[in-house]
């Protein structure tokens, strides 16, 4: 796992170096009065025999047997919230901290459900892919590797949810879709902000024209993480091996979009009639980490002296091929209360969830709606799926009830063979914001061309979609 990690660490800089001793025509005015995006990545030929995977429906299954690989704070809850959801039975639990199996072993026992086999060496999860009653491979690791075992899951015949992010480069991105196109495997990233109360209520205005067109788009994540990422082993809050600072140690820029860009991108319909074509992205530079540092650990000690590239706050600005735009900010460093923004605006009206919640509509648009008005519009366009399982997700919980919808929709189309609510292209488009905003942050806030990874077919769909069983 240590080897992954330094390989991914070391190859960014150096491909960057190459890349860019050749980046000055990026800049060339192209006779029109304004600059071309670079083309950083371009977008490969879809391997012969492979044809795309929108909406991709598989055979349905009765039972989902799962096998759950990272049991840290995400696995657990995971374990916990898939007990109460029927027809899905957790068949494999692995972690290389002996503990965390024993403590998710126990949890399942308790809840009425049979034990499941336990895995504890580094490279168990291979042996978990190659068993044949497995079909779901639920990814809960740290982040570099996520990509490797989705990869080795779906070459052995099963269907991958891994948290996020689902990549962290943009040939990770391509794997990933090349992988699940030639296996005609469901690969999706368990984001599951898309499922929050509010977010699928917008998500159903957006689609009943209550906003109009949408013009433009923000989300973000801020939140103050530096008590995790400064965990060390024994406290509470604490991330194996530290690998969750490592990143910020290493990189500058949208390290971790995807909460903030995928509900708005499921209300912009990308890649199912729109497409995100370029971006840029700025970052502050870095105070958080070093003063937080200082501050728990001395300012003579190791990790204040540590030369951390992340910036606190990074901003990233994405253009669609249809002329919307998207604003995704990522800040873990800044004590300053949790915000993911969400925020669509339209020709004919505004929604946002943070700091305050309100929507603004035509004819008086200039002023936010009642506390009385909002609730009746948030009842009145409460989406179905929250309608249908709301109320035991409130029960259940994770994070207000979201994490559960979004393990139960999982299962519910896996069961009856619907595409599921994301797909394999929403992974690669919105991990591959991680590795775009980088180049950019490194040279300048340079346009960088975002890669088209459902090879032109983003035009053959229109909306998003959320399947429903006949």
């Amino acid at each position: 796992m240590k080897r992954v990690f330094r390989l991914t660490m070391i190859a960014l800089p150096v491909m960057m170096l190459c890349i860019f001793s050749s980046c000055g025509d990026s800049w060339q005015n192209d006779g029109k009065n304004h600059f071309e995006a670079k083309e950083v990545y371009r977008t490969p030929k879809r391997p012969a025999g492979q044809t795309n995977v929108l909406e991709l429906r598989a055979e349905p299954l009765d039972t989902v047997r799962i096998a759950i690989i990272g049991l840290g704070m995400r696995g657990q809850e995971a374990v916990r919230r898939l007990s109460y959801i029927s027809h899905a039975k957790i068949v494999a639990l692995a972690d290389v901290v002996i503990a965390n199996v024993e403590r998710a072993q126990k949890n399942l026992v308790e809840m009425g459900r049979p034990e499941a086999g336990k895995y504890y060496e580094t490279d168990s999860w291979k042996q978990i892919c190659e068993r044949e009653d497995v079909d779901l491979v639920y990814v809960c690791t740290h982040w570099d590797l996520h990509a490797p075992i989705a990869l080795y899951a779906m070459e052995h015949g099963k269907h991958v949810a891994t948290e996020i992010p689902a990549a962290l480069t943009i040939d990770e991105c391509w794997q990933l879709v090349n992988m699940a196109e030639k296996t005609r495997r469901h690969m999706i990233m368990l984001e599951n902000c898309i499922y929050d109360f509010f977010e699928m209520a917008t998500l159903n205005m957006a689609q009943q024209g209550v906003f109009g067109e949408l013009v433009h788009a923000e989300g973000a994540y801020i939140h103050d993480l530096r008590a995790y990422l400064f965990a060390e082993k024994g406290e509470p809050l604490h991330y194996w091996d530290m690998w969750r600072l490592k990143h910020n140690e290493k990189k500058s820029g949208a390290l971790y979009p995807m909460h903030g860009l995928g509900p708005v991108a499921h209300a912009l319909n990308i890649h199912r009639g729109d497409r995100m074509d370029y971006l840029v992205s700025v970052s502050s530079n870095q105070f958080g980490l070093t003063e937080y540092a200082k501050e728990k650990f001395g300012e003579d000690s190791d990790y204040a002296k540590r030369d951390y590239k992340r910036g606190d706050m990074n901003t990233t600005i994405i253009k669609t091929v249809k002329g919307k735009t998207i604003k995704i900010q990522h800040d873990v460093t800044s004590p300053r209360p949790y915000s993911r923004i969400h925020m669509l605006s339209g020709t004919k009206g505004f929604a946002q969830k943070w700091p305050r919640m309100g929507i603004a509509l035509e004819p008086n648009a200039h002023y936010y709606l009642t506390n009385t008005q909002l609730d009746s519009m948030l009842k009145l366009y409460e989406h179905p799926i929250v309608t249908e399982v709301g109320e035991k997700a409130k029960e259940v919980g994770g994070h207000g009830g979201m994490d559960f919808i979004m393990d139960y929709r999982l299962i519910y189309c896996l069961r009856h063979g619907l595409p599921l609510d994301m797909d394999v292209y929403d992974a690669a488009e919105w991990s591959s914001v991680i590795g775009l905003s980088q180049i950019s942050v490194a040279n300048q806030g340079m346009p960088v061309k975002i890669p088209d990874f459902t090879r032109g077919d983003w035009e053959k769909l229109k909306i998003t979609k959320y399947h429903k069983a006949q």
